[in-house]
């Protein structure tokens, strides 16, 4: 599977990506924003991507620069569901400090939403973010997703619950949007 963007791809992730997510995800600037504990390892990120292996409701994907395939970032979507043609956005990131504000998370987002709605036959995408993540909202507003809500202790960090904002793009929007 390839999912392609203007500026990146995305490939489903393999074994040799493991040692990345974990070093990015030790990152402060990766991991400020996602309910992702602090001190996670490589052994966990491993235990946690093997564990969806062979779950249908879940995909884990890398995301690599077109020029020169360099792996730049992750995507997790979780909550496939073809009864309710759905899915969930789960973890996108650039992990790559230095290559954030090039439009690359942009790219990015756009290719999962196109591979959501044309490939997968989605009616429903839904993402979600933490309340004070102001430019996840904007960069998710200019994609086409609506706001529905907060979700009250709805995510943890660090043993802390925290609120989440809940947001959506309906197939008829991304046709609208798509035009």
């Amino acid at each position: 599977m390839k999912i392609e963007g203007e500026k990146v791809y995305l490939r489903e992730t393999v074994e040799a990506d493991w040692d990345l997510f974990a070093y990015w995800e030790t990152k402060h600037e990766v991991t400020e924003f996602f309910t992702i504990d602090e001190g996670r390892d490589l052994m966990e990120i491993a235990d946690e991507i093997r564990g969806r292996a062979d779950d249908p409701s879940q995909l884990d994907l890398t995301v690599c620069l077109r020029k020169d395939d360099t792996p730049i970032g992750r995507v997790y979507i979780s909550r496939i569901d073809h009864h309710y043609d759905s899915l969930d956005i789960t973890r996108i990131y650039v992990g790559e400090v230095g290559l954030r504000g090039l439009g690359l998370g942009e790219d990015t987002l756009r290719a999962v939403i196109r591979f959501a709605f044309e490939d997968m036959k989605c009616e429903r995408v839904t993402l979600d973010y933490m309340t004070a993540n102001k430019r996840a909202h904007n960069l998710y507003l200019k994609c086409g997703f609506k706001d529905e809500g907060c979700m009250r202790h709805a995510g943890k960090k660090n043993g802390s619950y925290i609120d989440l904002n809940l947001m959506s793009i309906l197939r008829e929007e991304y046709v609208q949007y798509n035009r």
